[in-house]
C-alpha cells in the first residue's frame, strides 16, 4: 500500500461520529478484522480515550479497552501507541491521564485543556510509529466531531486525522432518531475544508428493512454530495465489548431477572470501571445475569458481584449512604455468595484508607467489613498481565489498581499467582471467607478462561449449568470478530471505501 503523499507514512482511514456512542468503537473494529483479512498489516488508534474501561498490554502498560478490542480484531497483542492518551474520570470534574500507558497525573478539565499541547505532540508521534510499522491505520474519533466550543482544543477527531491525510467516514446513528439532521448538521458545523476531508457516511443501527431506506440514501447522497458507504442493520447475534459504561446507562438497571433460574447480580457503582469482565457470564445457559443499582432484596440471588471501580472510596461512601452496606452484609449473614473485584475486593475488607489523597481527598473509609482486609491507596499504580491458579484450575488476566490490600491474621487468600508482565513470581492474590462464600481478588478477566469459570461455577454449586462448549471467552471473542466482519461485508461498501483512502493517499 503506497504511504500518504510518498512520506512512506502508511495511509490512514478515520472513523469519525456525529454523536457519542454511534458505533465507532465496533464500526473501526469490524474494519479492523475486514482489512486484516484482506492480507494488509493493520493497526488501530485512537489518540485520546476517555474510560474507565481499561486493559493491560504484555508489558504491563495501561491503555483504553476499545482499543485493545480493536487490536485484538486485527490479530495484534495491544500497544500504548494505539491509545497514546488515556482519561479516567475520578470525580465529576476531575479525571487521572495516563500517558503512553503509564500515570501522568491528576487534572481537571481546565488543567488538562493548559497541557494539551504535550500530549498532542505524544498522540502524533505514537501514530507516525504505527503508520511506519503498518500498512494502514483505522483512526478513532471521540464523541462528536463538531463540537464547535470544543474544536480549539480537539486533538482526537479532525485535527488527527488532517495530521493523518487520513480519509473521513462519518457514522451517525439512526436508532436515536434524526440521522438526516446528524448528518447535514454536522458538516454545516465544520468549514469547507474540514468538510472536504469527509468521503463518506455510514448509517448505523438501521431497524428492519434496510431497502425503505433507500429513498434517504438518495437525499443524503444528493443533499451533501457525499456518499452513503452503507446501512448497518441492527444486530443481537454478535457480542463485542463496549468502549465505557454508557452501554450500562441507557439499559434497564433494573430489569426483571429469570427467577427460575439461578440469579447473578452485578452492582452497578457510579465509577464502575472495567465492566466487560462480565460479558464471559452472560454466555452461560441457564444463569440470568444483570446489573443492579437501587438496594433490594437480594435473598433470590445466588450470587452478587461488587466490581471495580475508579473511585473506590466514593462508591464505598455511595453503598453506605444508599442501603447497600446493610443489605450486602445481610445477605452475607444469610448464606450468600459474594464476590469482589479489584475495587470491589478493597470495598469487602476493613477499611480503605488514602492518606495521600491517591484517589480524592485524603482520609479514611470504613469498608463492608466482609474479609479481614486493610487496604492502603498509594501510588505507583500496579498494571500487569498475570497468569494465576486455583488450585487445579489456571486462568490469566489483568490487574490495574491503586495501593495494595493486606490480609489480617487469620485471613485466607485464593488464588496463586505465577507471573506478571511475562515475569515468573510466587505471589497469592485475592481474599476468601472462612465459609468460601465472600471472596475477593484484583484480577480483572477472571471468568475469560472456562477452565477458571468452570471452577467457580462449581464453588457456588452451580456446576450444572451449562459452559460454552468450544472454548473460553478470550477465544470466543475472535469468532465474534468474524461475524462482525461478515455483518459488514454484507452491509458496506468496502471496496469504496479502501478506495477513497487510496485516492486520499
Amino acid at each position: 500500500m503506497t504511504g500518504t503523499k510518498n512520506t512512506g507514512l502508511a495511509p490512514c482511514i478515520s472513523v469519525l461520529g456525529t454523536g457519542s456512542d454511534v458505533g465507532k468503537s465496533v464500526v473501526a473494529a469490524g474494519l479492523c478484522r475486514i482489512f486484516s483479512q484482506m492480507g494488509f498489516r493493520v493497526a488501530p488508534f485512537k489518540a485520546q480515550n476517555m474510560s474507565n474501561n481499561s486493559g493491560v498490554t504484555p508489558e504491563g502498560l495501561e491503555m483504553g479497552r476499545a482499543q485493545i478490542v480493536q487490536a485484538e480484531a486485527c490479530g495484534l497483542a495491544p500497544q500504548v501507541d494505539m491509545n497514546p492518551v488515556l482519561l479516567k474520570p475520578s470525580g465529576e470534574r476531575g479525571s487521572q491521564v495516563v500517558l503512553l500507558g503509564r500515570v501522568y497525573g491528576n487534572s481537571t478539565a481546565r488543567e488538562y485543556y493548559r497541557d494539551k499541547t504535550h500530549l498532542e505532540t505524544e498522540a502524533r508521534k505514537a501514530l507516525d510509529r504505527l503508520r511506519r510499522d503498518f500498512d494502514l491505520v483505522i483512526m478513532e474519533g471521540a464523541g462528536s466531531c463538531a463540537e464547535v466550543n470544543l474544536m480549539a482544543h480537539d486533538f482526537v477527531n479532525l485535527r488527527m486525522a488532517a495530521h493523518a491525510e487520513a480519509s473521513v467516514i462519518l457514522v451517525a446513528d439512526i436508532h436515536r432518531g434524526g440521522v438526516f439532521a446528524q448528518i447535514v448538521g454536522t458538516l454545516a458545523c465544520l468549514s469547507p475544508t474540514q468538510q472536504a476531508m469527509i468521503k463518506g457516511f455510514l448509517i448505523n443501527r438501521f431497524r428492519g428493512d434496510v431497502s425503505l431506506f433507500d429513498s434517504g440514501v438518495d437525499w443524503i447522497e444528493a443533499q451533501t454530495g457525499k456518499k452513503v458507504f452503507g446501512v448497518l442493520p441492527w444486530y443481537r447475534h454478535i457480542t463485542i465489548e463496549a468502549e465505557d459504561s454508557v452501554v450500562i446507562e441507557k439499559s434497564n438497571l433494573e430489569q426483571s431477572f429469570d427467577w427460575s433460574k439461578p440469579c447473578l447480580g452485578i452492582l452497578r457503582l457510579p465509577y464502575v470501571s472495567n465492566f466487560t469482565d462480565f460479558h464471559a457470564l452472560s454466555r452461560i445457559k441457564g444463569l440470568s445475569v444483570g446489573f443492579v443499582e437501587r438496594p433490594r432484596d437480594l435473598s433470590r440471588f445466588q450470587v452478587l458481584i461488587i466490581p471495580g471501580s475508579k473511585n473506590t472510596r466514593s462508591d464505598l461512601d455511595w453503598l453506605h449512604e444508599s442501603g447497600w452496606g446493610h443489605k450486602l452484609k445481610a445477605y452475607a449473614e444469610q448464606g450468600g455468595f459474594i464476590l469482589g473485584i479489584c475495587g470491589g475486593y478493597q470495598m469487602l475488607g476493613q477499611v480503605v484508607e488514602d492518606p495521600d489523597g491517591v484517589d480524592g481527598s485524603p482520609g479514611s473509609t470504613p469498608g463492608l467489613n466482609l474479609l479481614p482486609v486493610r487496604t492502603m491507596l498509594q501510588s505507583p499504580k500496579t498494571t500487569s498481565w498475570s497468569t494465576f491458579a486455583w488450585g487445579r484450575s489456571r486462568g490469566a488476566g489483568y490487574e490495574i489498581h491503586m495501593g495494595r490490600s493486606v490480609l489480617l491474621d487469620g485471613a485466607l487468600p485464593w488464588l496463586e499467582v505465577d507471573s506478571r508482565n511475562n515475569q515468573a513470581c510466587h505471589d497469592q492474590d485475592g481474599c476468601i471467607s472462612a465459609d468460601g462464600r465472600t471472596m475477593g481478588c484484583y484480577m480483572h478477566g477472571f471468568f475469560d478462561e472456562s477452565e477458571m469459570l468452570a471452577a467457580w461455577l462449581q464453588h457456588l454449586g452451580l456446576e450444572a449449568l451449562v459452559l460454552p462448549e468450544d472454548m473460553g471467552w478470550r477465544q470466543a471473542r475472535q469468532q465474534e470478530y468474524d461475524l462482525l466482519a461478515g455483518h459488514m461485508h454484507q452491509h458496506i461498501d468496502i471496496a469504496g471505501i479502501l478506495q477513497s483512502s487510496l485516492q486520499y493517499a
